[in-house]
């Protein structure tokens, strides 16, 4: 549906004369008319994630919904794990006149009606409003300036609230992007009350990024934070565990190094893969190039993820994930 909004064109009076009774009552008429015209509703944008069992009817059900709002489907992207009986999901975008005013009645509506006859798990978000991030980051820079470097440039569609980080090292890099720095140390004696203070400085956030956090949260963090948290790490994880992995990679030979971007959960680094990539290399490429190559992945995959999540094109499925991108 295209709406299209009309707009009066205030005339220019030609000939000016020495009397300004002409102009003045022109201007009279015009001011009159400019007050008749009717403002048009901004056309917002919203995209709706569902999943549910597949059956029949699920996207004429949708369709007819958003239609009888007035509403125009602009993209949908659906996926089903099976001919028949399988899971279903769905990604949909649509514009609507006035939306943001009607946003809680289409909810309420939605819910009751098409989401409760299909059982689906279903979520809307209204485009206008953007999504809040807040990084972790501990001394390694270069996942974290990728991020605010993107922000800055409007390739990420988010508001970066703040930093936090366990060491002052990136203070002046973070700050010199306009955004809030939070010192917050962590000890082994302190780690309950950091996190509670990490907590309390990102409560208000959508989504938490640990561009390179090298604390392992807590499972009582992470359930506060459920499917709210993206993690970066190495790819050759379960293998080279701890301190310098790529030099552990190095002497093992390695012919791929990579990186994933996952959700956090409870089990450490066991959370729902979002994105991953990898490089090839050889036995001429040392040490320090392997750490360069693969720090070089793990920003562009981070990067990713987390456009893909504030985007909504995300949905969970147990411990795998399903990515319109």
């Amino acid at each position: 549906m295209h709406i299209q909004s009309k707009q009066h064109v205030s005339f220019l009076i030609g000939r000016i004369m020495s009397d300004n009774t002409t102009t003045a009552t022109a201007s009279i008429k015009s001011s009159k008319n400019s007050q008749n015209i009717p403002v048009a509703a901004a056309i917002d944008t919203a995209t709706l994630l569902i999943k549910c069992r597949d059956q029949a009817g699920i996207v004429q059900a949708v369709s007819e919904f958003i239609h009888r709002y007035g509403g125009n489907i602009i993209t949908l992207d659906q996926y089903s794990t099976a001919h028949e009986g399988g899971q279903y999901f769905m990604r949909l975008e649509f514009a609507l006149a006035g939306l943001s005013e009607i946003m809680d009645n289409f909810e309420a509506s939605f819910g009751h009606t098409v989401a409760k006859r299909h059982n689906m798990a279903w979520r809307l978000h209204n485009n206008a409003i953007k999504t809040k991030v807040g990084i972790l980051v501990s001394k390694f820079d270069h996942a974290l300036l990728d991020l605010l470097w993107r922000h800055q440039r409007g390739l990420l569609d988010c508001e970066i609230t703040s930093v936090v980080s366990n060491h002052e090292d990136l203070r002046q890099a973070v700050e010199n992007f306009g955004i809030t720095f939070h010192y917050v140390p962590v000890t082994k004696d302190n780690k309950a009350e950091a996190e509670e203070r990490i907590h309390t400085l990102m409560a208000g956030n959508d989504l938490l990024v640990l561009a390179r956090y090298m604390q392992i949260l807590s499972s009582d963090f992470v359930k506060r934070w459920p499917m709210q948290v993206i993690n970066i790490h190495h790819s050759f994880l379960p293998a080279f565990v701890g301190a310098d992995p790529y030099r552990q990679a190095y002497e093992k030979g390695v012919k791929l190094i990579g990186a994933t971007a996952h959700y956090v959960t409870a089990e450490l680094d066991q959370g729902p893969i979002i994105e991953q990539d990898v490089h090839r290399v050889t036995h001429r490429q040392g040490v320090t190039e392997l750490r360069a190559i693969g720090r070089d992945i793990e920003r562009n995959v981070l990067a990713r993820a987390v456009n893909w999540h504030v985007q909504n094109r995300v949905i969970v499925a147990g411990n795998k994930t399903v990515v319109f991108n």
